[in-house]
């Protein structure tokens, strides 16, 4: 049983080749792509929307030099957001829920910001290991205490991406086989944990888009402090 729960998240491989990077391109593919026409459809329509108030949450309290982030930023939340919802269809493998992806983008995105910010201006940014009117005799050890939150950053926004979703899909899992098993024995119950399953359903779907969320507006906190 515990490893059915989890075979879900196992990487699919056809013929010793992993399926990840098509599970990752394909869903670009879906996108509307925009047109020479003077007016757009509505899917390409509710797209810049959603981009555009996004986007502007997100930058609004970033200095202008930080706007341009603005492109990759906006792309990584599509990317999440796509990544988390089709996860949830069947048949279908979410790459987010890997902890190795998930670190990957963060550690790489963090460490950009950390290297704009030590060119930029690292006496700012180094400002940060120490808070403003800590004691003398602190110093040294709040210096190393803001160092090691400084480099558990990208472990967090990594580890809670991935335990979000994992937490999510295990969740439906169970509910799922246990109104499978009551619908012959119990169907009335069945029932009800067939309308659970539904909001369950719902849930995860607004859990992936706000994961998404959250794990680009952190990003953006990371930034406004480098910039």
């Amino acid at each position: 049983m515990t490893l059915s729960l989890f075979d879900q998240f196992l990487s699919p491989v056809v013929c010793w080749i992993p399926l990840v990077a098509i599970a990752i391109t394909l869903p670009w593919i879906l996108f509307p792509s925009p047109t020479t026409r003077w007016l757009n459809n509505r899917n390409l329509t509710s797209q810049n929307w959603f981009l555009s108030q996004a986007t502007s949450q997100i930058f609004l309290p970033i200095n202008p030099p930080g706007h341009k982030w603005a492109l990759l930023l906006s792309s990584l939340l599509i990317f999440l957001a796509t990544m988390n919802t089709a996860g949830l269809l069947p048949y279908t493998f979410t790459p987010t829920s890997q902890l190795s992806i998930n670190m990957g983008l963060a550690g790489a995105l963090w460490m950009g910001v950390v290297i704009l910010g030590m060119r930029t201006q690292p006496t700012h940014s180094l400002g940060h290991l120490l808070p403003e009117g800590a004691p003398a005799l602190l110093t040294p050890i709040l210096v190393i205490i803001e160092t090691i939150s400084l480099f558990i950053r990208p472990i967090a926004l990594g580890v809670r991406l991935t335990a979000n979703l994992t937490a999510g899909h295990l969740l439906i899992q169970l509910t799922s086989t246990a109104t499978l098993a009551m619908l012959t024995i119990m169907p009335v119950t069945a029932i009800f944990t067939g309308i659970l399953l539904f909001l369950l359903a719902l849930l995860e779907a607004a859990v992936a888009l706000i994961q998404a969320y959250v794990f680009v507006l952190l990003l953006s906190l990371y930034l406004q402090e480098n910039v």
